[in-house]
């Protein structure tokens, strides 16, 4: 049962008289709270549980189980000190809840200001005008605190939200917005940097739109996948297969939370979970929302990991371009294109996405095939404390440079994707020149990353010719799941990496998988504090900064890589002992919110201990893509030219 007495107490002071109750539920869709005056207005369905409050139209509670199983979680709601002078009239009917809100004067209007419907999977907000007392929106207020939901859709010129939208509540699932005309306004939806408060309003009927019902339909929305029916121990795939959308509203822009920074070297991680989605409605699809994100760096915006600070709350520390943002901005363009509904998009933004494909092989100044960044990634260039200048990838406390083997994966796949594009858009001439850069990388990639030494690949070659090596799983996860590495060198590589990882004792695989086995030397580490809460501390091997945050801390972010290489080698054992202990994991939502320490759970020492900060971290969720590649729904056929079977 909801708790609510000290809201209640509070708004119920001269409200509760003028409540109306029905006398009988409908036991086989609601169970009524035992007392009104203890739990307001609570209905629950396997699908959710709803509290209205009973002063004001407003939810206090709502959580929901897209698989209808009855599954709790938290609260997704904030609850506002919402202004009261309304008496919520309650009536129920086969399975069908209703609640007027009127407002509580004398003489009232006899129109209901908004008029919700509660039914086993579906709210109806309607709203009514009339011309006594016209009706507010009714406004939801996210608690991304207890819950980081997020609402995804399409932003229309005056910054509002078109209808269908979706909402997604990690962990629980989504409920799909519709409307019962176009002739609406759009939804308002804010969120400011940071912030663990997000608003989605609804507007209400004017005296031009006189009647508006929107619907709130719980849905599953997940890619329907060979074998895995049945299964429970999918179901946390199936709640959270959407986690790795969070929409900012503040850009209309895909980001790495709600409230957080939106980094265009993720793109290609949001693209490739959205190439695999079905239809979020009618006349939306998630490489809709793809493609609004890759607009707004088409008409000249920027994010964190790009040289112009644009509207990013602090100054870049990037003097170009990170190695990895134009591989990322071009997969996620090709994701689109391959999806179909895009040629009028490709066509009239080839030349920008071919600036991002020449962009990048310019910064190849030694000729050799592999993208470079402008920072030279040798030992000891890096000061103490935080740095003003930030190193060439995704992985930005460890001081890669110059040509590194992460980001030259990526740009090998992006090559084969450019290819892809300019044969889409007729240019056969530009195809033939991106295939060749490939192959050209290609060439150069193994004998440039590899380290007889250890028998794995370096994190990157700096520019003084040094191999920098710490046993980095996800460099080598990916190159070999890209066809980068010979065959026969595949498995010995994942052979030591193995051995390596039992060898440090790391076998908690619930939380992920460290990014580096051993500790990353103070030289080669960027961030560094007096208690290495960022990973860098003050020993020079660094090993009182190790597990924490990037240096081998424990995540969910770039596992996939790892499970990528094992399931592609058909080391499927191995590669289940850690997805199915990380669904588990994803299930009790173990890679959100916060510890006792105030850090969040993103990141994790080996003990357990939080080490994270962003409270919600969607590359985390990028993990997802293992399942359909397990079930082999998704492959990567000439390395660099991924196709699948999904629509």
């Amino acid at each position: 049962m909801l708790k609510r007495r000290e809201f209640l107490k509070k708004a119920m002071g001269s409200a509760v008289a003028g409540i109306v109750a029905p006398s009988l539920f409908k036991q086989q869709s609601f169970a009524a709270a035992k007392s009104i005056a203890d739990t307001g207005l609570h209905f629950s369905s396997p699908s959710m549980e709803v509290q209205l409050s009973t002063s004001a139209p407003q939810f206090t509670h709502l959580n929901i189980d897209s698989l209808g199983k009855s599954k709790r979680g938290a609260n997704v709601f904030d609850v506002s000190d919402a202004a009261t002078g309304y008496r919520a009239i309650a009536s129920s009917s086969s399975g069908l809840y209703r609640v007027e809100y009127r407002t509580s004067r004398p003489g009232g209007p006899g129109t209901a200001a908004w008029t919700v419907k509660i039914s086993e999977k579906k709210i109806a907000l309607i709203s009514q005008w009339s011309e006594e007392a016209a009706p507010e929106p009714f406004s939801f207020r996210f608690n991304l605190s207890s819950c980081h939901s997020t609402v995804l859709g399409l932003l229309q010129k005056d910054k509002t939200l078109s209808i269908p939208a979706l909402i997604h509540c990690p962990g629980q699932g989504s409920m799909r917005i519709t409307a019962n005309t176009n002739d609406h306004a759009g939804l308002i939806y804010q969120s400011q940097y940071k912030s663990t408060l997000a608003t989605l309003a609804f507007p209400a009927a004017t005296q031009d739109r006189k009647r508006i019902v929107y619907t709130l339909e719980v849905v599953a929305i997940y890619p329907e996948l060979k074998g895995i029916h049945g299964d429970d121990r999918f179901d946390p795939f199936r709640r959270n297969w959407l986690n790795v959308l969070q929409l900012s509203p503040s850009k209309g822009v895909l980001a790495n939370n709600t409230a957080s920074d939106s980094c265009a070297l993720c793109y290609y991680e949001y693209a490739d979970i959205a190439s695999l989605t079905p239809s979020l409605a009618e006349g939306l699809t998630a490489l809709d929302i793809v493609r609004q994100t890759l607009d707004y760096i088409l008409d000249g915006g920027t994010t964190y990991g790009q040289p112009a600070p644009g509207d990013y709350p602090v100054k870049s520390q990037y003097p170009a371009d990170t190695s990895d943002t134009l591989p990322s901005l071009l997969i996620a363009a090709a994701d689109c294109v391959r999806a179909g509904r895009s040629d009028a998009w490709l066509s009239a933004n080839y030349k920008g996405i071919q600036n991002w494909a020449d962009t990048m092989l310019a910064t190849d100044k030694n000729g050799n095939g592999l993208v470079e960044y402008i920072v030279s990634g040798n030992s000891g260039i890096w000061l103490d404390g935080i740095p003003e200048t930030r190193p060439a990838n995704w992985w930005d406390t460890i001081g890669t440079g110059h040509e590194d083997a992460f980001s030259n994966a990526l740009a090998y796949r992006a090559l084969g994707d450019m290819e892809m594009m300019a044969e889409h858009a007729g240019k056969s001439a530009d195809a033939a020149r991106y295939h060749a850069a490939a192959l050209k990388l290609h060439d150069a990639y193994f004998k440039t990353f590899y380290n007889p030494a250890t028998g794995v690949l370096g994190g990157w070659r700096s520019a003084d010719g040094e191999l920098h090596d710490y046993y980095f799983l996800w460099a080598n996860g990916i190159a070999i799941h890209y066809g980068l590495v010979p065959e026969q060198e595949a498995n010995a590589i994942m052979d030591k990496l193995m051995a390596k990882m039992k060898a440090v004792g790391y076998d908690k695989f619930n939380m992920g998988l460290p990014g580096n086995l051993i500790a990353v030397a103070l030289k080669d580490y960027v961030d560094k504090s007096k208690n290495g809460i960022w990973g860098g501390g003050v020993r020079a091997d660094n090993a009182d900064g190790f597990q924490n945050y990037e240096n081998g801390g424990a995540t969910g972010c770039f596992a996939f890589w790892t499970l990528a290489a094992l399931y592609d080698l058909g080391r499927k054992e191995e590669a289940d002992r850690i997805l199915f202990a990380m669904l588990g994991e994803y299930g009790r939502g173990g890679f959100e919110g916060r510890g006792p320490n105030g850090h969040s759970n993103d990141w994790r020492r080996w003990d357990g201990t939080p080490m994270g900060y962003e409270g919600f971290l969607t590359d985390n969720y990028y993990t997802m893509l293992a399942v359909p590649l397990r079930q082999n729904e998704i492959s990567w056929k000439r390395g660099y030219r991924p196709e699948t079977s999904l629509s």
